[in-house]
């Protein structure tokens, strides 16, 4: 690259001596003389060299018109990325191109060790890279000082933000001087960072390139619909089709991404997983494996994975389709990176084909529908490859001239292109046969105008019964995909599907039923509580059992129809009861007045008045035709309160000492004025009555409402237990 006034002379020695022709128009932008001392909010493509650029942007703020930066004992600047792999690999590209002017850059990370980050920090740092956490650890401690620090860097800002460091990024900016350039990196720029822009940043200026707005020219985007159980085959055969130097398998679970390692690596794949469970020296490991060769696929999640830059990655497989636009953009961006061309590959299982045409129309990208690789294409791609191998075209040394010679001689020419052929084929996985080809889209990304089709009968179809029926809510559109799921057999070698009250009968087709049994193991079941069973010829339909008989009309207050319904017309009304026979509501005021009319109107309730007693009726005497009530006991004289009361069966009083004392202790004591008598409050069994006389003076507790032990009522006023005297 020619020498440039416009970049600093340190930083322009460095982009020559790293082979740089020209740069990317992320970086042209922030080298406008109007951005010089900005805050930034840049926006732009994956792989567009974001790092360079702020890179290239930081150097005149922090070394100003000096050829090299002098020693510093606080930082001069701070970058902050969402993950360690990331922070690492912004070091290693700030440390060739500050290499010039003799910067020193340290990280600050998780999983590495703390008091090696603090000597580190004591000896004097320029730029310190680091992740939100580790550094917020640092400032809390007082082992990084933040006073002099004149520039802050937020790499994939958004990321940052949906991991949850809003609180961490939010100390960090605060403990900051004022004064001071923030700059912030994204390929999204979503209204969080948005907003947090406008509170950090000092009049930010937005930076979004042309080529922000439509799709990545360098990446080809494929959408590969598959049948659900199949996608793991399908991964395999995306792999052995393309045959990258590097690939990288996106998953959203750890655990996916554990399971997909282990069946990679036993089907020969050279394979590292890259998830936030391993520790950061496993992850360097694995990163370090794919840069040397050793590895050829990484299975990772789309956090270990963000923001990593390898330089061979030529194939993105989404195993697990994203959430969000974002999340495929920034997936997809790990190809594709500083002109080099990449291919994205999502796996769309049928019933996720809606949801992926939606992802794709906000994420503004235009993906080719197509089927996944087959056997026999993956077969014929390897053979392309062999024809085609460089070393056809070299000459023969004179080494090996006299071991070519020997091996035509003794072999022949068949024989060896034979063993050629199969040493190329020798160390490759053989590819899967996919169940289903499945449907593919007409273009536009919508599917074709489905043909009527037409039945035809499956040959040799064997039946099979399902312990489960109509009681058991079967239905067909659920049915169906568990048998092509369990049995491994497609939707068109199933036929009738019969859903009686308590099983189903199943048609399978003669070439798929030994494979559907084979699939369904010997226990014979398929989603825990499904038994099938094996039947010998077509099946009769069972017998349904009698229907339970209707309630009787007589209960419902008038005949049901027994007619069938008339929809063309009216429904039959129903014979309304008889509300004669209904008992008159009279004892207040009716809120309605469809009641017929009685004769004795007043046979509920007792008259409230003279003028309004039924015709005949004598005032003062109930109306009743039956028993009249009991009047009234009249009460006592004072002559015959001495005399006592005969006792009632079933009744029980108990006595209460003479002179309305309690108990023993108030013997002598008088009764309290004001008390009422004639109300009982309690019935006791006269059984207790009967005690002998000398209990109390035993030391027995008598009842507190009663007299002594022994004593009886007498009916006399003031001596019984639940009488009272009355008030003088």
């Amino acid at each position: 690259m020619t020498s440039r006034t416009d970049i600093h002379s340190a930083i322009d020695h460095a982009l020559t001596k790293r082979g740089y022709d020209a740069l990317t128009p992320v970086q042209e932008a922030v080298l406008a003389p109007e951005l010089r001392d900005a805050d930034l909010l840049v926006s732009a493509q994956t792989g567009s060299g974001k790092t360079v650029a702020f890179g290239i942007s930081l150097a005149p703020t922090l070394m100003g018109d000096e050829a090299v930066l002098a020693r510093a004992d606080t930082p001069l600047a701070i970058v902050i990325a969402p993950t360690r792999e990331l922070a690492l690999q912004v070091e290693r590209e700030l440390s060739w191109l500050y290499g010039e002017a003799q910067a020193r850059i340290a990280t600050c990370v998780g999983g590495m060790n703390m008091m090696t980050e603090r000597r580190t920090l004591e000896r004097g740092v320029h730029i310190v890279v680091g992740t939100p956490g580790r550094l917020r650890d640092h400032i809390e401690r007082g082992s990084l000082d933040l006073t002099s620090i004149r520039a802050v860097v937020l790499d994939e800002a958004d990321e940052m933000l949906d991991l949850g460091f809003r609180d961490d990024l939010e100390f960090i900016l605060d403990a900051a001087p004022d004064q001071r350039r923030t700059l912030m990196f994204s390929a999204t720029v979503p209204k969080a960072i948005a907003s947090l822009a406008k509170r950090y940043q000092n009049k930010a200026v937005r930076v979004t390139t042309a080529g922000d707005q439509k799709q990545h020219l360098d990446i080809e985007y494929r959408a590969l619909s598959v049948a659900p159980n199949d996608r793991e085959n399908a991964v395999i055969n995306v792999l052995r089709y393309y045959d990258a130097k590097n690939a990288i398998v996106f998953c959203s679970t750890r655990a996916t991404v554990n399971h997909l390692t282990a069946r990679f690596s036993n089907r020969g794949f050279a394979v590292v997983a890259l998830s936030g469970e391993l520790s950061q020296n496993e992850r360097s490991h694995a990163l370090q494996a794919l840069r040397d060769g050793r590895a050829k696929v990484c299975v990772a999640t789309d956090v270990a994975a963000r923001g990593l830059d390898l330089p061979d990655l030529e194939l993105v497989i989404h195993a697990d389709l994203p959430k969000t636009p974002e999340t495929l953009l920034h997936r997809s961006g790990r190809t594709g990176r500083a002109g080099r061309k990449g291919v994205s590959a999502l796996i769309v299982p049928y019933n996720a084909r809606r949801r992926t045409e939606r992802l794709l129309s906000d994420a503004r990208i235009s993906a080719d529908w197509a089927r996944p690789p087959s056997a026999d294409e993956i077969v014929a791609r390897d053979d392309e490859r062999l024809l085609a191998d460089a070393h056809f075209e070299a000459a023969i040394g004179e080494d090996e001239t006299a071991m070519v010679k020997a091996l035509l001689e003794r072999h022949g020419a068949e024989k060896v292109a034979v063993a050629l052929m199969r040493m190329h084929r020798a160390g490759r996985s053989a590819p899967e046969e996919l169940i289903d080809a499945g449907p593919v889209s007409a273009p536009g990304g919508n599917y074709p105008e489905r043909q009527p089709r037409e039945h035809v009968p499956l040959q040799n179809a064997v039946w099979f019964s399902l312990s489960l029926g109509r009681k058991q809510s079967a239905e067909p559109r659920w049915l169906l995909p568990m048998l092509c799921r369990a049995g491994h057999i497609t939707k068109a070698e199933i036929g009738s599907i019969r859903i009686h009250d308590l099983e189903t009968h199943v048609e399978i087709s003669g070439n798929a039923a030994a494979k559907f049994e084979a699939a369904i193991g010997p226990t014979r079941k398929i989603e825990k509580n499904v038994t099938v069973t094996r039947l010998d010829g077509v099946p009769d339909a069972p017998a349904r059992g009698p229907r339970p008989p209707r309630s009787d009309d007589s209960a419902s207050g008038g005949p049901r129809s027994g007619a069938a319904r008339d929809f063309d017309g009216e429904r039959p009304q129903r014979a309304k009861p008889d509300y004669a026979k209904k008992r008159p509501f009279t004892g207040g005021k009716s809120k309605r007045n469809d009641r017929p009319p009685r004769d004795d109107a007043y046979a509920d309730r007792k008259p409230a008045g003279g003028d309004d007693l039924p015709a005949g009726a004598t005032p003062g005497v109930w109306p009743y035709d039956d028993v009249a009530p009991a009047k009234a006991p009249a009460s006592r004289s004072k002559a015959d309160a001495g005399a006592p009361e005969a006792k009632k069966p079933g009744s029980y009083k108990f006595a209460k000492p003479e002179g309305g004392g309690n108990h023993a202790a108030g013997a002598g004591k008088s009764e309290k004025p004001g008390m009422k008598s004639g109300k009982p409050k309690r019935d006791r069994p006269d059984d207790r009555s009967e005690k002998p006389a000398g209990a109390a003076a035993k030391g027995k507790k008598p009842h507190r409402k009663g007299g002594s032990a022994g004593s009886v009522s007498d009916n006399r006023p003031g001596s019984g237990g639940l009488k009272r005297k009355p008030k003088a």
